[in-house]
């Protein structure tokens, strides 16, 4: 938990104040158990809109046709394991120029990289694919990273980044 104005806040809502913060107005994705706190925390805040996807890799192209017919940054969600890798093909748009962020959710801090059930190094893949990626391990940092990652997609040549948030 983060205190914020005087309130804490969990990881969950400060990724959706920041989506809020950055004028996301719709999401894409697929749930999963390890983002499903996020996903519960979005269903209270229907400012943004929710497009369930069938399958995460829509949810990454979708965002990227979002991106280019609004000149916004495309968001999407993916849980961790398969659904945070079924986002690669959507994300390798980088050679488009496409400002996106994924933000995915990954497993407890303690287990990352003790292969951990549906546990997946989503920075490590996608460092060739990106501008940018995170893992957001200390939640003190969590609203400082969302931010930076939204900036770094659209300055410059736009292009995707990613941040992954252990539960």
């Amino acid at each position: 938990k983060r205190k914020v104005y005087d309130m804490e806040l969990t990881g969950a809502q400060i990724v959706i104040e920041c989506l809020k913060e950055q004028g996301v107005d719709t999401v894409f994705g697929y749930p999963g158990g390890a983002i499903l706190n996020v996903y519960d925390e979005l269903y209270k805040h229907q400012e943004i809109r929710h497009i369930l996807t069938s399958h995460e890799q829509g949810a990454s192209h979708a965002a990227d046709g979002y991106a280019r017919s609004t000149g916004k940054v495309g968001v999407c969600f993916a849980t961790s394991g398969p659904g945070a890798t079924n986002l690669v093909t959507g994300i390798a748009a980088y050679m488009d120029s496409v400002p996106i962020v994924a933000i995915t959710c990954n497993v407890n801090v303690p287990l990352l990289g003790k292969d951990s059930f549906q546990e997946i190094d989503i920075a490590g893949i996608t460092t060739p694919i990106t501008k940018h990626n995170f893992i957001v391990k200390d939640v003190t940092k969590l609203a400082d990273t969302i931010r930076r990652a939204f900036r770094i997609a659209q300055k410059g040549r736009p292009g995707p980044v990613l941040v992954d948030i252990p539960k």
